[in-house]
Formats: structure tokens, sequence, C-alpha cells
């Protein structure tokens, strides 16, 4: 960890001007983004007493190695550029909401050719609509009902697929609650149709779906069609059922997001209601972590920056009104901001009376709730992970936090199809956006030690790369030295080439950050394998340890006795955690890449020989023997097959072709099922 003294600026070198600055680490990533009205108020706040700040920004400033910033010409400047760098650096110190998945959501997935109605949690999807949250109880009754006005499929992939080749529907379709297209019962547009009234009842039209049945009902009454008219009675009085559980909270006319918080010493949850209007169409929450001493002000200016720059672009979710417990700061450059990507005029207010402030102190008890559960849930399983890393870091005696360990597992048959798997824990968690593969062949495919010395040599090589295009790209976007006139930050023209430089974002390494220990799957000898792989790479900061499955002991390189681990201990477990899952990892991927090669055939090599016609050729003659044996005149009597690709056939199975093979040759079969593909 770096001393801030190493790298602190002068403090005549920084700028006056209002703009925004980055802190990196050794590697040169960014770990924090931040801007300021006053470069050099702000960026002296950090370096003037550490030991008097927060401590996730007393973490933050000795996990930096240096400092840069930009100059802007307006806090409106900042402000743009300050989002684009957070959405392009997602800095792991930065204020994140995390979005609260307590909830179900109604989704409808429009971006399938038969659009689905299904009870969603999680992270959103592209091309899914969204409606809820509600409760767990509330949301089946709500989409029961609705399937009988709007029958929309509902089912998985796999029944789909099954009343598809059946011709038969499921039960919904034999029971009126779904219009089978799987049967041809409607057509994907009719089906499409029913999809999207399906959501505009949902967006807030349902008045109008209630009148165009009442009229149908007049007029099957009309002509005595009873039996008709009551069916519209009880589709009627189920759209009624379901319109009336949204409350009409604030005029009819109302659009408005109503955001209110609840935060202590540590932490803030964050709650907004959705009125469209006049009705609460939605709930969304979020919880954060404070990192530096922000205000109330500062909290909403970064919620309404983070909300609004992902909901404008992913869902066009920015209403007429956003309520707010207090102004935030920047308000009119932030409301500026929000105009601009709604494209009209959008007003950041906060209700001191009346309806609009009843609401709003109804969403503060929701976000004083949610935080007191997140801290119930978070606790138990917090502590267990922070006493899994500091234990396992004092067992191995590392000088350094366990912050990212990176676990490696060889999996094969009998030396066949030789793959390794590389998974990622960060701060205990896993982080599978970040977890690779690796095939293995030649000579490092020999043994399981000089498989992992390839696989480790391989990753690190990647992450030097990585490393030193990271560095050389810092090194151009990096503050000059100072000038005459005593100033570091970048000129005028500098300043706005890097802020239109931030519109295109920057190629991300995948490799580059490294880990703190590397957990390889095996005993004393993997461990040395991949402690000579670091050192002949020069990297003396990454420590290594080895998992030994018989008596799971730990084996630190060229160490005679293992570390034994107490069976009970939180580091152990972590650690065959992680074993486990890059075992599984590693499993997976052999399975896959076994299976194609049991499936492969002798006509694969044939050049310009493609499925179908290789599947004509065996249906025409029926053998590949048969094939070989053909002239090239026969073989143009298969379909598609012409003559030039009849020649290329003759030539690879030529005695001085290529693809040349035995009369006897062993015939393709998928070793899955026993399936005899060719004979």
């Amino acid at each position: 960890m770096a001393d801030p003294s190493s790298y602190r600026p002068q403090t005549g070198e920084i700028p006056t001007n209002p703009g925004v600055y980055r802190f990196r680490d050794p590697h040169g990533r960014v770990i924090y983004v931040g801007k300021a009205k006053n470069l050099r108020s702000r960026l002296n706040s950090y370096f003037a007493n550490p030991a008097g700040l927060l401590p996730k920004t007393h973490a933050m400033v000795y996990a930096a190695s240096s400092v840069e910033w930009t100059v802007v010409g307006s806090e409106l400047e900042s402000l743009q550029l300050e989002y684009t760098w957070i959405k392009e650096f997602k800095p792991r110190f930065n204020v994140v909401f995390r979005d609260d998945k307590t909830y179900p959501y109604l989704a409808v997935t429009m971006g399938e050719k038969l659009p689905r109605v299904q009870v969603m949690r999680g992270e959103r999807r592209k091309g899914t609509r969204y409606f809820g949250p509600y409760t767990a109880g509330a949301i089946r009754e709500t989409m029961d009902t609705l399937l009988r006005v709007f029958p929309v499929r509902s089912c998985s992939a796999g029944v789909l697929k099954r009343a598809q080749a059946s011709g038969r529907p499921c039960l919904l379709g034999y029971i009126d609650k779904c219009s089978a297209p799987c049967v041809g019962r409607v057509t994907p547009e009719e089906h499409r149709a029913l999809a999207e009234d399906f959501c505009a009842f949902m967006g807030g039209e349902a008045k109008r779906f209630i009148a165009r049945l009442e009229k149908e009902m007049g007029a099957a009454v009309a002509i005595l069609d009873y039996e008709r008219a009551a069916r519209l009675r009880d589709d009627i009085t189920a759209l009624k059922k379901v319109f009336e559980r949204n409350a009409v909270v604030l005029a009819e006319d109302t659009d408005a997001d109503v955001f209110a918080l609840h935060e202590d010493e540590l932490e803030a949850a964050v709650q907004v209601f959705h009125v469209r209007g006049g009705r609460v169409r939605g709930q969304r929450g979020w919880v954060v972590e404070k990192v530096e001493d922000f205000t109330t002000p500062d909290l909403v200016e970064h919620l309404l920056q983070q909300v609004y720059g992902e909901d404008a672009e992913i869902q066009g979710r920015l209403p007429r009104e956003v309520l707010v417990p207090v102004e935030p700061s920047n308000a009119q450059d932030l409301a500026a901001w929000l105009g601009g990507i709604r494209g009209a005029k959008v007003d950041i207010r906060v209700p001191q009376r009346g309806d609009k402030a009843a609401l709003m102190s109804t969403v503060r008890d929701n976000a004083e709730h949610a935080l007191r559960l997140h801290k119930t849930r978070r606790a138990g399983d917090l502590t267990v992970r922070s006493q899994a890393l500091q234990e396992l870091q004092e067992a191995l005696e590392l000088p350094v936090p366990l912050l990212r360990i990176e676990c490696f597992d060889v999996s094969h048959v009998q030396g066949t199809n030789v793959v390794a798997s590389m998974v990622v824990v960060e701060d205990g968690l896993p982080k599978k956006s970040d977890y690779r593969k690796f095939s293995i062949t030649g000579a490092a495919a020999t043994d399981d030690t000089a498989a992992m010395h390839d696989v480790l040599t391989r990753r690190f090589r990647h992450y030097l790369v990585d490393k030193t295009a990271q560095v050389e790209t810092a090194e151009l976007v990096a503050t000059p030295a100072a000038g005459a006139n005593g100033s570091a930050s970048a000129s005028g023209a500098a300043a706005d080439a890097a802020l239109a430089d931030t519109t295109t974002p920057a190629p991300k390494a995948k490799f580059a950050y490294p880990p703190n220990l590397v957990v390889v799957d095996g005993g004393k000898p993997q461990v040395n394998a991949a402690a000579r792989a670091l050192e002949a790479l020069g990297i003396d900061d990454v420590y290594v340890v080895g998992l030994a499955k018989r008596l799971e002991e730990v084996w630190l390189p060229d160490s005679d006795f293992p570390v034994i681990l107490p069976r009970s201990s939180q580091g152990l477990y972590m650690l065959q955690r992680i074993r486990d899952e890059a075992h599984r990892f590693a499993i997976s991927f052999h399975r896959q890449k076994r299976g194609k090669a049991m499936t492969v055939s002798a006509l694969d090599g044939v050049p310009g020989l493609g499925d179908s016609k290789r599947k004509a050729l065996l249906a025409h003659f029926g053998s590949v023997k048969k094939i070989k044996a053909a002239t090239a005149e026969e073989l143009t009597a298969a379909k598609g097959v012409g003559p030039a690709l009849a020649a290329a056939i003759v030539t690879h199975f030529s005695p001085a072709g290529a693809g040349g093979a035995p009369e006897d040759a062993v015939p393709a079969i998928n070793m899955t099922t026993g399936e005899v593909l060719e004979t």
C-alpha cells in the first residue's frame, strides 16, 4: 500500500478550476472518480490529514499510487465527464447503488418471437418489459387474472417445443388461459398484439380496455348472445380487480418519480415509487455503501446521475417530475442534464406539504425497512467472508489482504482433450465475468504439472501485456508536468479533447488485474510448477498455494511440509469452495470439448463440404466407404454436389490426399448415446 505523501501533488500545481479527478492504483486501475468545483480544495482534503478520513476513504487513499485531473469549463461539463468515467471504468471505491432484488417483477419477453409472460427476479434482460415489483402472492394472482383477458403464452421454452412437436397445446391452452400460438390457433402477429395489449394495460391504459369490453358486452346483449356477454362481464370484473389494486395517490395527470432515503454512518437505502397517471406503477430500491463523507445532497445527486443515466438508455422511464427528499448538489445543472436526456424539461422538486409530501413519507418508511432488512441479511454472510479471508491471510502468513483470489484446475481423460479453468473470487464472492477457459495441446498436455505451468504462463503473460498497454495509455492521458504558470492541469484544448474522447470507451483489458493469491488444484508438484511459471515471468508479488484433495492439505512452493488448517476453519471452507468451483468449470469445458471430438466425421476435412451436403452424400451412398470408392461423376449425382466439390472429395480420399484414411477406419460414433453416425 502506498503512502499518500509519496504521490501528493504540490498545492501550487493543482488548479482552482472545476474539474474531474481520478485516483489510480499501482497497476494503473482507476479506483475512484470524483468531481469538484475547486480541484485544489477538494484534492488537498484527501492529503491534509489522511488519518482523519472515513475508513473507506482512508483505504482508497492508501490503495492509490497516483492522482490525475482534467479541468473543464463548467460544473455541468464536470457532471457529464464524471458520469462517463464512472460508467467506463467502474471504480471500486465509487458510490454504487446496488439494485434491490427482493421483490419479483411481472415480465413480458417482447424480444422473443412468441412473447412470454412470467415472474422474474434478478438482473434485467434486454428486450423484456417489467412491471412491479409485487409481493410474491399478489404477482401470481395478478398474472392469473390477466391471462383470462389477455391469453399470452406463459409456458417455458421446453413446454413450447413439446407442444409444437406434438401438435397439442398444454393445459393452459385447453382452459383458455393461453391463445396457443404453438399449435397455430393464432398467428405470431396476433399473439404479439395480445402481448402489446397486456403491456399497455399494465402500463396504465386500463380504462381503455375496460371501456372496450363494456361496449362489446352491450353489443352481445343487444343480439341476445348472453353467453358471450357473461364471459365479457367476468373479464371486466377481472380487469377492474387488477386496476383497483393500484390506488390513486396523486392527480391523474401526474407523472413523477418519488425518491426517499434512510441512512446511517456507513450505508444508505433508497426507495423510489414510479407514479404514472396518478397511480403507483412500480417500485425499486437500492443500497449503497458510503465511501466519502457524502452529505445527503451529494448522495441524491449521485443517485439521480446513476439511475437515470442507465434508465434513459435502457428503459426510457424518465418522467416530467422528480421528487426528492432534499435538493441535490448542482440542482440546476443536474436538471439541465436530465432534460437533455429526456428531450424535454425535467423538474427536480422537494415536496413540502400535501399529497406528494404524504407519499414521500410512505416511501421513506419503505427505505427505512429496506436498510434494516439489508443489514440483517448481510450481517452473517459478510462476517463469515471476512473471517475466512482473514484466517487464510494469517495461516499462510501473507503480508497483503486477499482481495482477489484465482484458482486453476486441469481436467482430462487419460491425457486426451486436456483443458484448464480459471475462476476468480473478489472480496470472497465469485466474479464469473472474469472466469476463463484454456485448451492445452502439444508437450504441455503430457502431464498435470506441465499443463499447470503452461496455463499459469499464458495467464500472466496476458497480464504483463495488458499491464504494459495500460501504462502506455495512462501516460498518454496523464496530467502534463507543471508549465511556466505552475499549473499541472491540462490546457483548455486538452481538456476539451479529453471530454470528447470519453464518448468512445477504452478497450477493456481481459487479464490486467493480478490476484493476491493463486490457488492450484493439487499438491506439491503442481504448486512448484505454478511457482516456476511466475518466477520465469519475473512476477514476485503474487502468492501461490495448492490444495490437495486427499487430506485437504495446503501446500506452499518449495515446502517439505503442508499447512494443515483446522477442519472447522472458515478459510479452509473458502478454499474448498473455490477449488470445487474451478473443478466444476473445468469439467464442463472438458465434456464440451470431448463431445465435439467424439462426433468427428471422416468427411469433415473435405474443403467446401458443409453439413447439409455431407448429409446428402450419406443419404445417397449410404456410407463413407462407398463415398470414398465413388468417382467424380458418381459423386455429382448426389444433391448439391457439383464437379468442383466432387473433384475435391476424390482428391481428399486419394492415397496422396491429406484426408486419406485406411479402409478399416473406425466409424464416427456419438459416445454419449452410442449412436453410429457413419459406417
